[in-house]
């Protein structure tokens, strides 16, 4: 039984025009440019544009309801960008967008106007209720613009729903850090006035060094920290609203395991969002299994490429159909910050 049901694609994961200190690629912590062109004498990969074709057409063969275009990078600074949203219309496949809210090349009612009638979500990318908070997570941002955008957004959204009845989902995205987690308060009620739907959060990948520190499952005090947080915040008599008064959904807000140290081991019992579900292909043709860290993922094993395998062959390939079973004994996967506590 096929259950696949969305497809991220890498479209071009080294195009940002923001410096997020978290970022596996685009942080000033990251080398990854540099080694990139060691590895293969390019700093910038490009998923060509005659692919599209060919993965949207088997997409709608095995029934894909979403694409994401790169999460990695800013997918609207894709140069093929608009062939993405042609191919969603031609198969009646939405768009899952992740974007910094810069709303590059064009201007924003261009892009606001394109985005919103094809999207199921669009998920914003924002680190703070103030400018210096979230400008300082995110370098080369501009808050105030990220916040305009954002509600111009929901305008549009709420009228478009009204002529035509059809809802995208607007959400706020976050990391979890020691140094934004303070505004959560604040955050939500921004969330609340600008008509937000969702606030998804995800702990932080740890892929420098010097970040660290930021990271609420460092250690146990930390983990305490994060869970008292939670508590502070969500208590039990307050329900978040927006400004059409429906209750803003919360994703991955639940408290983290004390005592077992977490940064070395998920809770068996806490469940991977992705096998079997959704499939990612890079820029270059790799079809992954999940979002872990580039060099992290090749520990789960390789699953071919798309210039060479078909998206079904690789979900009905015994390397693939092993990880799905057995994935909680991989060394990655018993670290992964993406794995859920079952409902």
């Amino acid at each position: 039984m096929n259950n696949l049901w969305r497809i991220t694609l890498d479209t071009n994961p080294e195009d940002c025009n923001y410096s997020c200190i978290m970022c596996e690629e685009h942080s000033p912590y990251s080398h990854f440019r540099e080694t990139l062109f060691q590895q293969s004498g390019t700093h910038r990969r490009v998923m060509p544009e005659p692919w599209l074709d060919s993965i949207f057409e088997e997409c709608h063969r095995l029934g894909v309801k979403e694409i994401i275009p790169s999460t990695m990078g800013e997918p609207l600074l894709y140069k093929h960008f608009d062939k993405i949203v042609s191919l969603c219309k031609q198969f009646g496949i939405r768009i899952n967008l992740t974007t910094n809210g810069s709303f590059p090349r064009k201007t924003k009612e261009e892009w606001i106007e394109t985005i919103v009638p094809i999207a199921s979500d669009i998920k914003f990318s924002l680190n703070g209720s103030t400018p210096k908070t979230s400008e300082s997570i995110m370098l080369k941002s501009h808050w105030e613009r990220q916040i305009t955008n954002i509600k111009k957004t929901t305008l549009f959204r709420d009228e478009f729903y009204e002529k035509s009845g059809i809802y995208c989902n607007v959400t706020i995205q976050l990391t979890f850090l020691r140094n934004n987690m303070h505004e959560l308060e604040e955050i939500i009620e921004l969330a609340s006035n600008l008509g937000i739907d969702r606030i998804k959060g995800h702990h932080l990948w740890v892929h420098f060094d010097e970040i660290n520190h930021l990271s609420f499952r460092k250690d146990k005090s930390s983990r305490m920290k994060w869970n008292q947080l939670l508590q502070s915040v969500f208590q039990e008599s307050k329900v978040f609203k927006n400004r059409k008064g429906n209750p803003i959904r919360f994703e991955n807000f639940y408290p983290l395991p004390v005592e077992e140290d977490e940064s070395k081991s998920i809770p068996d019992s806490w469940e991977c969002p992705f096998l079997a579900k959704e499939l990612w292909i890079s820029a270059e043709g790799k079809i992954s299994p999940c979002c872990a860290p580039d060099d992290l993922r090749k520990s789960l094993g390789d699953f071919g490429n798309i210039r060479e395998q078909t998206l079904s062959e690789v979900l009905h390939s015994k390397e693939y159909t092993d990880l799905t079973h057995n994935y909680k004994n991989y060394p990655l996967c018993k670290t992964c910050v993406m794995r859920k506590k079952p409902q």
